[in-house]
């Protein structure tokens, strides 16, 4: 029998919340009315879903418009609307006929990431993953797991330097030492507890992905782990993490590995980050970088950063240190604020925001603390 794990932040969020905050099955949905949108073409199809461009009547406003038959989305869009960097569900509303709901969202002039991610530049990276991560960090403080976190569900509209974390479809509501399916995460982003069948897990699962995602754009290599299957996916896992990590994890939460590994894993040595670096991506791979990513690929899920704490790691100080800057000059090119107004903007009481203590405010003063909470 596995040993339960409960997640190391947020872990009562659903506990202390009423019933209907989490129990999407009873959930009373209220529907717009489906007159006043008009499909204009499909922009895609998924595992669960078909994604349409659709206009508002009679505004001509350009909404995606998704048909699923998923409530508990609609639920937990409704509980994080209005959240920092979490796409906003505008209406809800069902086919007459069909009966099938249809989620409008707002729209996003969305570039492609295969063509995007190859272009950004080492500042690019970190402003974009902490955007992300300021979504992560919001949505798990709802006592939500979002449980599909790629590059294909993260948009970008680069021009306005807008980061928008989308498709709920797979997310969940946490409740500790609840067991979960492990039939979540598209295959290159699936945690090892979903390989090696731990159900026990939590939103540190979204943490591991989100490694994943740094790691691809970094090396400039995706997607970093490039399993052929469900199984080979953790045999490419364990050729970089090697072996005895992966068994020491296994042992230490009593794990029944499925017997077909004992043929596929092999013994493999963990390497080293650098031997991933060459001339074309070395100017990303900064000490930094390398330092954020190791504590984001691991093993024990207990053992990986949180979206806070990946926030307040040293490879994001460039981009606290930029939005101080705005906010100083921000504040300095207002005429009638006065300089005690300039003082309190600029530094700002650690214990008010909840960060105290934090390495992040010792090496670019306090701007952290503004850029954290917003």
């Amino acid at each position: 029998m596995p040993v339960p794990s409960r997640s190391r932040v947020y872990s009562d969020i659903n506990i202390n919340k009423p019933r209907e905050y989490w129990d999407y099955e009873c959930h009373q949905i209220e529907w717009g009315n489906i007159d006043a949108y008009q499909l204009v073409r499909k922009l895609g199809r998924g595992k669960y879903s078909e994604v349409f461009e659709g206009i508002k009547v009679p505004t001509d406003e350009k909404v995606p418009v998704k048909k699923k038959k998923i409530k508990r989305e609609i639920k937990i869009l409704e509980n994080l609307r209005g959240g920092i960097n979490v796409i906003s569900l505008l209406d809800v509303v069902k086919d007459p006929v069909s009966r099938t709901p249809s989620l409008v969202f707002e729209y996003i002039n969305n570039t492609d990431f295969k063509q995007l991610y190859q272009t950004l530049s080492d500042y690019e990276i970190r402003y974009y993953l902490y955007e992300l991560l300021k979504a992560l960090d919001y949505c798990h403080s709802m006592g939500i797991m979002h449980r599909d976190v790629k590059p294909h569900n993260v948009m970008i509209d680069h021009e306005k330097r807008k980061l928008s974390l989308i498709d709920w479809g797979l997310a969940e509501f946490y409740h500790p030492r609840q067991e979960y399916n492990v039939r979540v995460a598209s295959r290159y982003f699936k945690g090892p507890e979903l390989l090696v069948d731990y159900q026990c897990y939590d939103y540190s699962l979204d943490m591991w992905s989100l490694g994943c995602m740094v790691a691809s754009m970094i090396f400039r290599k995706e997607p970093f782990f490039h399993g052929h299957d469900n199984y080979d996916q953790l045999v490419r896992i364990a050729k970089v993490l090697g072996t005895d990590e992966l068994f020491e994890y296994i042992d230490k939460y009593q794990i029944e590995l499925d017997p077909r590994f004992n043929d596929l894993l092999g013994r493999h040595s963990r390497k080293r980050w650098e031997r991933f670096v060459h001339s074309e991506n070395q100017h990303l791979v900064t000490p930094e970088a390398i330092d954020f990513l190791d504590k984001l690929l691991r093993y024990d899920h207990q053992d990986r950063l949180t979206a806070r704490e990946s926030m307040e790691h040293p490879f994001f100080y460039p981009v606290v240190e930029e939005h101080r800057k705005k906010i100083m000059s921000a504040a300095m090119s207002t005429n009638n604020v006065e300089s005690p107004c300039l003082a309190a903007m600029a530094s700002p009481s650690n214990n008010d925001l909840g960060i105290s203590g934090s390495s992040i405010i010792n090496a670019v003063n306090s701007a952290a603390q503004v850029v954290l909470n917003e």
